[in-house]
């Protein structure tokens, strides 16, 4: 990933998405540029328009919390992505380097993990920030078992959700689910912008997707923590379910998912029912990553 280029597009994006009106600014005259100018942002951060395009233009290298503070402020950022832009201010001066952990060339659920999986009555499962699914208990795997379809190992969200028609059926509300993978990953790939297995899953989804290079190039950020998720299940029908998002200590950059239903719902039912369902099929649950394995899919061969 070219730093500078990042920049400059993350800040331009979030430029454009502020109203003079939003920012309590004055609105006379006609304006050739969505949002706000950089003379605006840079008025409003309390710097000079040369410093502000500078910056802009990618130049973060070196530069202050108060500056990047200033800026956010001015660009009215949201949490995920103030620290967005304080990764790449990191990765401009290489500091970021020093955080990075190494990843070890093939992964393996350990058995204490699935153990840990498998206590847990609702649905949970393990993924990375490139979205592979890499665990799961019994109960997840049923509900994603449609993902679990794809042949190669590990299953992607990413891939599930641009390129296999399941995902318009299993996501009611598919843009809604296609904006938040594209935001996780563009998250993803501001942590770790030499992560190559993430940029070739980029490559592979822009080649093949309009709606997922349309996304790509909105530069929007999120951070994946709790909330409310809408699926339907090809079995059980519809699934209104809550979760929390927990990092992993003593695995890098692997988070777990814990999925619960509000107490006597319909969703709570429907999970008993998925639950013998799931009881009848004990799937396995173990996968092994080769990073250095091709990532080709056959099910999504073109």
């Amino acid at each position: 990933m070219d730093n500078r280029v990042e920049v400059r597009e993350f800040l331009t994006s979030r430029r454009a998405k502020i109203t003079p009106e939003r920012a309590g600014l004055p609105t006379a005259g006609q304006r050739r540029v969505p949002g706000l100018r950089r003379s605006e942002v840079a008025a409003l951060a309390g710097m000079s328009v040369e410093y502000y395009a500078k910056l802009e233009r990618g130049s973060l290298a070196g530069v202050s919390a108060g500056v990047l503070d200033a800026i956010a402020r001015a660009l009215q950022l949201d949490d995920a992505e103030r620290v967005h832009l304080l990764r790449l201010a990191h990765e401009a001066d290489g500091s970021a380097a020093i955080l990075r952990r190494r990843r070890p060339k093939q992964w393996k659920v350990r058995p204490s993990l699935q153990w840990t999986l498998d206590t847990i009555t609702g649905p949970a499962i393990v993924g990375n920030n490139r979205l592979d699914l890499l665990a799961a208990n019994h109960l997840g795997r049923a509900m994603y078992s449609d993902v679990y379809a794809d042949p190669t190992s590990p299953p992607n969200f990413a891939r599930f959700t641009f390129l296999d028609t399941a995902a318009r059926r299993f996501y009611p509300d598919w843009e809604l689910a296609a904006d938040m993978t594209v935001a996780n990953l563009r998250t993803a790939a501001g942590k770790d912008p030499h992560d190559k297995s993430l940029y070739d899953l980029v490559g592979e989804l822009s080649t093949r997707s309009d709606d997922f290079r349309r996304r790509w190039g909105a530069h929007n950020v999120r951070t994946h923590g709790t909330g409310v998720k809408h699926f339907h299940h090809h079995i059980v029908g519809d699934l209104t379910l809550a979760y929390e998002s927990l990092d992993l200590r003593a695995e890098p950059d692997l988070t777990m998912t814990i999925y619960t239903a509000e107490p006597h719902s319909s969703t709570a039912h429907a999970l008993t029912l998925l639950a013998s369902w799931t009881a009848t099929t004990n799937p396995s649950t173990t996968v092994e990553i080769d990073h250095n394995a091709p990532k080709t899919n056959p099910r999504f061969a073109p």
